[in-house]
């Protein structure tokens, strides 16, 4: 049997000979200290430090030498390897302080030149349409009516003939101030201010009352417990439904363009007598979808109406509980959601957008003057 191999010289394998260790060495310094910015080092770190590099295939070799040899072959391998990654560390502080002084010089602010950093925003549609609602009926000989949003239940409730025992007065469609026996809510739509306004007002009375409203409920794609709503009241001698329709009429055309159409549905609400639910014509298909399979319309489901609103004569016992003489006067009211009417308008599609506050959905509508 032969004995070990003491013999055996490293210098026999030429990745690890004194010349091929120490020029790997020399051109991986000299790479680096030629490396031009950091993503230059980077690759040179690759090339001369990586795992492919000629000190690290080096260093494999020593494995197979006989262990006499392997400790000064390692030293030397050793020496190189640490010789590059000292070299790379100090260039790359060099090569980092280089750059951080040029980013200085090239990205530098002249603070004292003036610029508007305040970013670009617009008023929230809501706004704006409620606004435009506005003008629509100051131009008609109408006023602007505003009331309290925490109510007493009278003025929300009783004197709009809503009996005690109506549903809308329960905890699952009010927010009650307090306890339900505290007398006080969070107006659940805006006809208490129609009831100030018979209270206070001289006769005749032609007013709207746009306003915020809280209902329970869950905040969703078409509901949310805060919307907005405006409610016309007239009050005068001889009035009809035909001026209801009239008025309505032109509300719509305002809203929605010259042409559209309107119907009343026989509906009920405690306060008008009659009642009606008020559908407008499909602004989109304009009723041409209904029937049509090869034309459908998203907005209406093709069936050529989009319900408003409500609306009706001013029930007798609303005017009788404000004092105003019933065989004289006659009134119609109505009411329609503005968050409905800008989805409407508008194609929104998720009424959370309205109440987020994303800047984003505002900057989409841009101003109005």
């Amino acid at each position: 049997m032969s004995a070990p191999n003491k013999t055996y010289d490293p210098v026999e394998v030429s990745a690890l000979s004194d010349e091929a260790v120490a020029s790997a060495r020399d051109a991986a310094v000299a790479a680096i200290a030629a490396a031009p910015d950091l993503d230059a080092l980077k690759a040179v770190r690759v090339e001369h430090a990586g795992d492919r590099s000629p000190l690290a295939l080096a260093n494999r070799e020593i494995g197979a030498l006989p262990p006499a040899a392997k400790a000064e072959a390692g030293k030397r391998v050793g020496q190189a390897r640490a010789a590059v990654k000292r070299a790379l560390e100090e260039r790359e502080v060099v090569l980092a302080a280089e750059r951080d002084e040029r980013v200085l010089v090239e990205e530098a602010v002249d603070v004292t030149l003036p610029v508007d950093r305040r970013p670009r925003g617009a008023r929230h549609p809501l706004t704006t349409l409620m606004e435009r609602i506005e003008d629509v009926f100051l131009a008609m000989g109408y006023e602007i009516a505003e009331g309290p949003e925490v109510e007493t239940e009278w003025h929300n409730f009783d004197a709009l003939n809503i009996a005690p025992d109506h549903p809308a007065r329960s905890m699952q469609d009010t927010f009650f101030v307090g306890s339900p026996d505290s007398g006080v809510v969070l107006r659940t739509h805006t006809s208490p201010v129609q009831v100030r306004s018979m209270l206070q007002r001289p006769l005749p009375i032609y007013v709207i009352c746009p306003g915020r409203v809280y209902r329970t409920d869950e905040l969703d794609a078409t509901h949310t417990p805060v919307f907005h709503q405006v409610e016309g009241l007239v009050v005068d001698e001889g009035i009809t439904m035909g001026d209801l329709k009239g008025t309505l009429d032109h509300f719509a055309s305002a809203m929605f363009g010259a042409g559209i159409v309107t119907r009343l549905r026989p509906s009920y609400f405690p306060f008008t007598e009659p009642s009606a639910e008020v559908d407008l014509q499909c602004f989109v298909c304009r009723g041409a979808s209904v029937g049509d399979p090869h034309r459908p319309c998203r907005t209406c489901s093709s069936e050529g109406w989009i319900e408003w609103g409500g609306c009706g004569m001013v029930n007798p016992r609303v005017l009788a509980a404000c004092g105003i003489d019933t065989q004289r006067y006659t009134g119609f009211a109505f009411g329609m959601g503005i968050e409905r009417t800008l989805m409407f308008r508008h194609g929104v599609t998720d009424m959370r957008d309205m109440v987020e506050g994303d800047a984003r959905f505002t900057l989409a509508f841009g101003t109005e003057v």
